[in-house]
């Protein structure tokens, strides 16, 4: 792929465009392959495409996919299907795991004696944007992570806490 002229937000036109998806088969390096997979597709947008991704973006990109395709491969059978897509005028990195389970995850309330299942809470956390869709068959979750940190340390995008 080739970049081609600049908007005048500085991303090629066709860098909203650029996804990704892959089916992960299930034979135990899902979850890893899905990171790989995660930081292949930033360090491309940055080459191929000419985007700005932050050291910070890229580390938070793949902690969402580890703990999304965890999820998905604890909780439902079958395949799952990870698609990584550049959103938001190219600022942001949108993260989508299917899987067929219909039932929709729920975040639970905070419990510092709690081992274990804090992954929803965690991608909410540092994600500028969630949503969970029941599909025909399944569910999809998504997280949108900002490519960029704001000049005063901020994430893009992100409201104060």
């Amino acid at each position: 792929m080739e970049s081609g002229p600049l908007d005048g937000d500085g991303t090629s036109p066709e860098a909203q465009d650029v996804q990704t998806t892959v089916a992960l088969d299930g034979d135990g390096t899902d979850i890893a392959q899905a990171r790989h997979l995660a930081a292949g597709f930033l360090a491309e947008v940055q080459a191929e495409h000419g985007l700005p991704v932050s050291q910070r973006a890229m580390d938070l990109t793949q902690l969402v996919v580890s703990e999304l395709v965890t999820n998905a491969r604890k909780y439902a059978p079958g395949p799952v299907l990870l698609n990584l897509r550049i959103t938001g005028a190219g600022g942001l990195v949108e993260v989508a795991v299917w899987d067929s389970d219909p039932v929709l995850p729920v975040a639970r309330a905070a419990d510092a004696g709690r081992v274990g299942q804090h992954g929803l809470e965690i991608v909410m956390a540092v994600a500028q944007g969630f949503e969970v869709q029941r599909e025909p068959v399944g569910k999809r979750v998504t997280a949108r992570i900002a490519l960029l940190d704001s000049p005063d340390g901020d994430v893009a995008g992100q409201l104060p806490l």
